[in-house]
């Protein structure tokens, strides 16, 4: 490879980073992200910087932690000062091109109030050509159904599988088929586009699946059964994980059916252990559909010879807690929520067939991409390069612990706030875990403690235990003093002298 690379950015929705063959799952193959591994690294131990989408994504587009962009929850703007991974390949002569959706609420300032812009949280990252939108509402692909000879595909009841009720879990197959996938539908859009790039290019393919709503096509709507997979980490009971901290006893009930079964009402805490491995099952093979599109995608790189030219990276935003902890979803402390794949192939790289144990964090995959294109960024990043693990050891200054946080204030119906109490800016948590301990800090709620080794499925929080409080103060400072280093630098690397601005970044 000569010159600049192609570059490939791929997500794939609420993809849990446990679910890879490569990794050893139970049940679950996928032949071709293993493929894609065995010729780059795979990053074992690679968590979201936040939950739910919006947030999660700006940590991925800007290699900031939440505590710095303050993408608190969907619908919050994303401050236009912040520099971006499109921003930044753009400079670099890229022309980035979005095939599906960034969830970039855009900055209000500057707007005016009638702008339709300011009534969705589905905006377009700054930078970004959009090829193919494809939101949630996903009306984009239900045209192309109807013109496939689908005249019913005109609203999202499409999702409800042949001959099931409207809100029942089933595992009977959609109408639509496995080529006629939301994932096949941005695939194919994408692969057209291939054929006419003549220049080094950049797309960033955004897949919705696997997200809800749970139900696929044949074959992989019954390619699991609800037996398959590894046994759920949870306490024997709805009742018993309600009861183990403030927060679940207040988020639970409040989850509801809906976002998970089309057209379900009431709340995801009144569905049985049967219920969640049906769930599971169907989520599994929507994993699987997902897997072969991206087959379908590598074969039409080698096919048009830009396999050898181009740099991939396959990762999520965030993960789904698939009836861990009697929940679905994403949100809250547990890892369920914030373990996600990442696999990176680079055709310069010399590595091939790695897998990385150190822990890894959304936030790197922009300065990744700035240290491989040679670009500066505008302003200070909280991710590092991963490109060390592509072609040597790590840095001996590499993280030894993974950091996340969750905000989950309601702006606009202050429904958390007037349940706890508190102040919007009191309603969020942050984490931080290595190997032995996971300690998760309420702003003003109660701390949990894990010890990992012993409690592998987090159920016993030691937080109140005399004989642990040396550990809990000892992670608390730790994360006191994690939360120190990354409070916004872009300026404080900065000096001014009389020879002028001196600017060290580390």
């Amino acid at each position: 490879m000569t010159g600049r690379p192609n570059i490939l950015l791929i997500t794939a929705d609420q993809w849990r980073g446990d679910c890879l063959s490569a990794t050893g799952h139970a049940c679950v193959r996928t032949p071709n992200v293993d493929a894609l591994a065995s010729e780059g690294v795979l990053f074992a131990r690679h968590y979201a910087g936040a939950a739910p989408c919006s947030p999660a994504r700006a940590t991925l587009y800007t290699g900031l932690y939440q505590m710095n962009h303050r993408v608190c929850r969907n619908g919050s703007p994303l401050d236009a000062r912040f520099d971006n991974l499109a921003l930044a390949v753009r400079r670099a002569g890229y022309d980035p091109t979005l095939f599906g959706y960034t969830d970039t609420a855009p900055d209000p300032r500057g707007m005016n109030a009638n702008d339709p812009h300011l009534t969705t949280y589905e905006g377009l990252l700054p930078g970004f050509t959009a090829r193919q939108l494809l939101p949630e509402h996903e009306k984009q692909w239900l045209s192309w159904l109807r013109e496939r000879g689908h005249p019913d595909a005109d609203s999202r009841d499409i999702h409800i599988p042949v001959g099931a009720r409207r809100g029942e879990i089933s595992n009977a197959a959609t109408t639509y088929s496995k080529d006629e996938t939301q994932t096949a539908y941005l695939a194919g859009e994408f692969i057209r586009w291939l054929g006419e790039q003549d220049a080094p290019w950049f797309a960033h393919v955004s897949f919705l699946r696997p997200h809800p709503p749970f139900s696929a096509p044949s074959p992989y709507n019954d390619l699991f059964s609800p037996e398959d997979g590894s046994h759920f980490a949870r306490a024997e009971n709805h009742e018993t994980e309600q009861r183990s901290h403030p927060y679940l006893s207040y988020a639970m009930p409040r989850v509801g059916k809906g976002g998970f079964i089309h057209g379900a009402t009431g709340s995801v805490s009144e569905w049985q252990a049967s219920d969640f491995a049906a769930i599971r099952a169907i989520y599994y093979g929507m994993i699987a559909e997902v897997d072969a599109q991206l087959g379908r995608i590598w074969r039409a790189l080698k096919e048009t010879g830009a396999w050898d030219d181009t740099l991939i990276i396959f990762t999520s935003d965030h993960a789904e807690m698939a009836g861990d902890h009697w929940t679905l979803g994403k949100g809250g402390f547990f890892d369920g929520s914030y373990h996600i794949p990442l696999v990176i192939r680079d055709p310069q790289a010399v590595t091939r067939g790695r897998v990385v144990d150190r822990f890894t964090s959304a936030a790197d995959i922009f300065a990744t991409l700035c240290d491989r294109l040679n670009i500066e960024p505008r302003n200070a990043l909280d991710g590092q390069s991963l490109l060390p693990f592509m072609e040597r050891e790590a840095p001996r200054t590499w993280r030894d612990a993974a950091f996340w946080e969750f905000d989950f204030r309601d702006i606009a119906n202050q429904e958390p706030e007037a349940h706890f109490g508190l102040q919007s800016n009191e309603c969020n948590l942050a984490v931080i875990r290595d190997e032995r301990f996971k300690y998760v800090h309420f702003a003003a709620l109660p701390p949990l403690l894990f010890d990992l080794q012993a409690d592998p499925m987090e159920l016993n929080n030691l937080a109140s235990d005399p004989a642990c409080l040396s550990t809990r103060l000892s992670y608390a400072e730790k994360l006191l003093s994690m939360r120190a280093r990354h409070l916004d630098q872009t300026l404080a690397f900065t000096e001014l002298t009389e020879k002028g601005p001196i600017r060290r970044r580390p």
